[in-house]
């Protein structure tokens, strides 16, 4: 399995953005609805081993944490706006503790970054992408892995300092600075070409 940790850090974290304003209005949600089809898309297919964690840190119902599953997703289409409306109709959902399926693969909850990278390191290696880390060209990955990245913001010290609590390693995928989608694409890539 291969995850994907998205900090959205003005993403809102309630539906009551409009479909027509999802760069603006809903605190850059694009960036993270982009990230939703670098993950999963395929030319005719959706990777179904491929989960992402959208935390939304924005707005006033702050934080909640969205997870897709590859495995169960139905619905999704390759344009924003549609995706946009999934996030949007998962964040009306009202639910008490706990994790609540909002629709198929599509699940809502009020988990922040702290308790998803508990969660993760227990049963995953956490590479954390960052523009100075080792190459991934050079890093030996195998198993289960679950990268880390910010929306258009790179993580905040505190961020940084959450994931420094758990094993992690640093790694870029080039020597350029990339989009987050691009790094998801990329990083999909890399692993495909060595078939893990």
């Amino acid at each position: 399995m291969r995850r994907f940790v998205i900090i959205g850090h003005r993403a809102s974290s309630t539906g009551d953005f409009k479909l027509d304003d999802i760069c603006g209005g809903a605190g850059r949600l694009d960036v993270l609805l982009r990230s939703v089809n670098s993950a999963f898309f395929l030319s005719h297919a959706l990777r179904r081993d491929v989960e992402a964690y959208l935390i939304l840190q924005g707005g006033k119902d702050a934080p909640k944490t969205l997870r897709l599953r590859g495995d169960e997703l139905r619905y999704l289409n390759p344009d924003e706006r549609s995706t946009a409306s999934l996030v949007r109709n998962a964040l009306l959902k009202r639910g008490g503790e706990g994790e609540l399926r909002a629709s198929p693969g599509i699940y809502v909850s009020r988990e922040d970054l702290e308790e998803v990278l508990d969660r993760l390191a227990a049963e995953s290696e956490l590479i954390y992408l960052k523009e100075d880390g080792e190459d991934i060209r050079e890093v030996e990955l195998s198993g289960d892995l679950t990268f880390v990245l910010g929306d258009d913001r790179d993580l905040s010290e505190e961020e940084e300092r959450l994931l420094e609590g758990h094993p992690h390693r640093s790694v870029r995928l080039g020597p350029r600075s990339y989009h987050t989608d691009h790094c998801i694409t990329l990083a999909n890539n890399e692993l495909d070409r060595r078939g893990l």
